[in-house]
């Protein structure tokens, strides 16, 4: 049975503006939203993060491990299998490490209010969603977004930043580069618009070596 074509769904990208925003908006670890937006791990990824996974001086963190919620706390390798180093802003640092004040290697540093995981279904529904219809009310461009969707955000302003498709592909943890052209295709159109004015400005080279004029479309009449 050949099934039905999915419907792909708006992404929500937030400019870096909407993430303070909604990270001002949120009353409980707005820390994440920081994190999530800047750095594309997924959820259960962020989640599982333990103290011994930051290497502080290098600004980089170690994703090995995964939990999610199938009725129960599943631990698991992140979704590819694969481990991978993220790196994250040097800005986040401060916030990052006063998470961590008090707590051994082995510790979580993202936790709920009791201190264990911090559960993604509890804190869109108590904290995320609540913050976004705040953000909404102030600003009428401010999209419909899940928590995912800061992985989407991390992406765009990755690609704005002037990341390839291969380091996107290694921060997001895609198998393939060609997963992440496949899910993120819409992100490099403007590079169309870059390589366009480029092969023009490499045309206009030529022309003026080769007869010595200016191309005819940069010709003004007195």
């Amino acid at each position: 049975m050949k099934l039905p074509k999915m419907t792909p769904h708006d992404r929500g990208y937030l400019s870096p503006t909407q993430v303070a925003a909604l990270a001002d908006e949120v009353t409980w670890l707005p820390e994440v939203i920081r994190f999530l937006a800047y750095t594309g791990l997924r959820w259960g990824e962020m989640a599982a993060l333990r103290v011994q996974d930051f290497d502080m001086l290098r600004r980089r963190v170690s994703i090995s491990r995964s939990v999610t919620e199938n009725g129960k706390l599943v631990w698991g390798l992140p979704k590819t299998g694969e481990k991978r180093s993220v790196p994250f802003p040097a800005a986040l640092s401060e916030e990052l490490a006063a998470l961590m004040v008090g707590k051994g290697r082995e510790d979580l540093v993202f936790t709920g209010t009791r201190g264990a995981v911090l559960r993604g279904g509890n804190y869109r529904n108590r904290y995320f969603s609540k913050a976004v219809e705040r953000c909404q009310k102030a600003d009428e461009t401010f999209p419909d977004i899940t928590p995912h969707d800061l992985r989407h955000t991390a992406a765009s302003l990755a690609v704005s930043a002037g990341a390839n498709v291969k380091a996107l592909q290694r921060m997001l943890g895609h198998a393939k580069a060609s997963m992440t052209l496949d899910v993120y295709a819409d992100l490099f159109d403007d590079d169309l618009d870059v390589v366009a004015d480029q092969l023009d400005a490499i045309i206009k080279t030529i022309t003026t070596v080769t007869t010595g004029k200016p191309d005819s479309a940069e010709v003004t009449a007195d």
